[in-house]
């Protein structure tokens, strides 16, 4: 059974961020968003309670992740 949902090229998932038009991804979209592993990512997003459940889907505030990402920033 087709879920309906269409894969988001990389680029326009990037603009779409960025321009301010989609707050929330899927895991799937975040690991690729970031270049991780799908549990890499998981983790993260679990690490900066930015991960909301909805009806047994679960969507990522992407901002969230990046300001926890930016706690472990290393200045040389």
């Amino acid at each position: 059974m087709a879920s309906g949902r269409k894969d988001i090229p990389l680029g326009r998932l990037e603009k779409l961020i960025t321009d301010g038009g989609k707050k929330f991804v899927s895991y799937k979209e975040g690991a690729e968003l970031l270049s991780l592993g799908l549990h890499t990512f998981q983790d993260l997003a679990k690490d900066a309670k930015a991960v909301y459940k909805i009806r047994g889907r679960a969507l990522v505030n992407i901002q969230l992740v990046y300001d926890y990402m930016e706690a472990f920033r290393e200045e040389f």
